[in-house]
């Protein structure tokens, strides 16, 4: 609230003057995107200031519906014929920001103006079918016309689902005979080769699958992520796109629209398939790429940021796919202004979806973070109470407050990684918990129950590119953070532009074996302060040993080609100490390997 998502619309053309409430500036998807996480952002804090601006927003569009049912701009006046007329792709963006203010004031108005918006589109796609961006992100259309048809059970919508199906880019089938198992460049580069098409089209098949019932599309979504793991993917849980697919080499860059669209689609994919494995890889995501994005501050936001990121600075001389010579400083709107826009929904979707309904008229916890919800069962109130310091601790306790005693199935997400997980009812152990699951308590509920859960953080590795290694514990991934300076080159504070130096070295390989990481490493914690991810203030540590290498070094303004692994090196054994890669700036989170066959002394 204190950094852009609360102040991009007072200064911002696009946001302020936008063509959405009648302004002469962008008309197209620009404030619908800021609207869209501005919404969720406004309830959560019951912020008044930013919820007269959302209602703003909201009257405005809703007030100057067309007659023919169309909302927003005909045509995005501002950029002439970029964009054509009747465009509905910004149009998937608002409904989304419209369904969630509905939910959250029971406005019936908005219900009418989507269903007056729904048949002026049946229209209109009968005449001209889905194109450009609309036709590869159709899934975001597709969920809004659920969201109307569960309060409106009107036929009418179903049929338009199947258009709209029948429209879209088929990404499941895209990805049986998957093009792209390369750095995308030249003219390969298209839509489908697009990184945040790619974020937003995963959610594709689990969203069909809702219409059709059909197993092969649900499974299609997990061949999506295996395959963008296995060409594309990063530590971190995203895959990269700078801006298409750009291979797994860790100094290639990740667009920030990317990252919060990867998140929404794995809310929305765990909300259909109740998997606990997505459960595992939307922290993963949120807590290791969200935070790396963005100054501690949230004033200033990354266009890219790198796996192995040693310095920001305008330069002509880059490693993308396509991006501009900015695309990785801290700034205002670098390369582009898409993520100025889009990136606001992803800290307040990620708290939105912390919990979930089940089947059973129970609450599941897909996510976990600090947190109180409060809901009715049975016409009951229930307030669950989430505390802890998670993902910096291991720790969590529940307070589940019922107004009267009521019976529900509550369910808690055990992460793969959490072997030896224990949960206790009341400071009673219960039953075994498996890891990869969600364990089921089911029981009457009465007043305040604590729950308590331990989910164990062992250290552990993966093996990268260039059989480099990367650590993580629990959620978090670590990198070295490297010394930093930062220089304004731009804008007026607090939203100005910058670039990051490294101020100390930062080519170490690890001394460590993959399979005993915990023999070589200690961990330190420390207590959780108001800004956790920044460098100052990582609560945990790991200290460990390295040594530079001298031959990896600088290129293309990037940390050059990894060493393959293992590497030797005569320079002296340094204690190095690695923080969570949400709390960096510049770092390096995936590293050569000494040869510990060797005299690393």
């Amino acid at each position: 609230m204190a950094g852009l998502t609360g102040h991009l619309d007072e200064f911002w053309p696009d946001i302020n003057n936008s063509g959405w409430i009648g302004g002469s500036a962008e008309g197209w998807e620009r404030g619908p995107y800021w609207l869209d996480g501005a919404v969720p952002l406004a309830f959560l804090l019951n912020d008044e200031q930013l919820l007269n601006k959302v209602r703003h927003w909201v009257d405005y569009i809703l007030d100057h519906q067309l007659a023919d049912g169309w909302l927003g701009p005909i045509r995005d006046t501002a950029h002439g014929d970029r964009y054509r007329p009747y465009d509905p792709w910004p149009v998937f963006v608002a409904l989304k920001a419209l369904t969630q203010y509905q939910e959250a004031t029971g406005d019936e108005r908005v219900i009418a103006a989507v269903q007056r918006l729904f048949r002026k589109l049946s229209e209109l796609l009968e005449e001209t079918p889905l194109f450009d961006w609309g036709m590869y992100r159709w899934a975001d259309l597709a969920g809004s016309i659920y969201w109307l048809y569960e309060r409106r059970s009107d036929p009418s919508l179903m049929e338009l689902v199947d258009k709209v199906h029948a429209q879209g880019f088929d990404w499941g089938k895209h990805f049986e005979s998957f093009p792209y198992r390369e750095k995308v460049s030249g003219d390969d580069r298209n839509l489908a080769s697009h990184v945040v098409n790619n974020a937003m089209g995963i959610k594709q098949p689990g969203v069909w699958y809702r219409r059709s019932k059909d197993p092969a599309d649900a499974q299609a979504t997990y061949r999506m992520l295996e395959v963008l793991d296995q060409y594309h993917g990063q530590v971190t849980g995203v895959f990269t796109g700078d801006e298409h697919l750009a291979g797994k080499n860790p100094s290639q860059g990740t667009e920030l629209c990317a990252v919060v669209e990867y998140l929404y689609s794995l809310e929305v994919l765990l909300s259909i398939l109740g998997d606990a494995n997505l459960g595992d890889r939307l922290e993963k995501v949120a807590f290791n790429s969200l935070p790396a994005s963005f100054r501690p501050d949230m004033w200033a936001h990354q266009y890219d940021q790198q796996v192995n990121q040693v310095v920001c600075r305008v330069a002509e001389d880059r490693i993308y796919t396509s991006n501009s010579a900015d695309a990785n400083i801290f700034g205002l709107e670098p390369n582009y202004g898409c993520c100025t826009a889009n990136m606001h929904q992803g800290w307040p979707k990620f708290a939105e979806h912390l919990w979930m309904r089940t089947q059973g008229d129970g609450l599941a916890a897909v996510a976990y973070a600090p947190n109180v919800v409060d809901t009715e069962i049975q016409g009951i109130a229930v307030q669950i109470e989430t505390r802890t310091n998670y993902p910096f601790e291991d720790s969590l306790l529940f307070f589940v407050t019922v107004e009267g005693p009521v019976r529900f199935p509550l369910e808690l997400r055990i992460p793969a990684w959490a072997e030896g997980a224990e949960i206790t009812l009341n400071g009673a152990p219960l039953g075994s918990v498996e890891p990869g699951t969600f364990y089921r308590l089911e029981r009457e509920w009465s007043e305040t129950t604590p729950v308590t859960l331990r989910l164990p953080m062992p250290v552990r590795t993966e093996l990268r590119y260039h059989n480099s290694i990367s650590i993580l514990r629990g959620p978090l991934v670590f990198s070295f953070a490297v010394g930093d300076e930062w220089r304004q080159i731009g804008g007026e504070l607090p939203h100005a532009d910058w670039e990051v130096y490294p101020t100390t070295p930062w080519n170490y390989a690890l001394k460590l074996d993959p399979e005993r990481p915990e023999q070589y490493l200690t961990v330190e914690t420390r207590p959780v302060g108001q800004r956790p991810f920044s460098p100052a203030g990582a609560p945990v540590s790991l200290h460990l040993e390295g040594k530079r290498v001298e031959g990896w070094k600088m290129d293309q303004n990037a940390a050059g080609p990894l060493p393959p692994s293992p590497v030797s090196s005569d320079q002296a054994l340094e204690t190095l100490r690695l923080i969570p890669y949400g709390c960096t700036h510049l770092r390096v989170t995936e590293f050569p390997m000494l040869n510990i066959e060797e005299d690393c002394a």
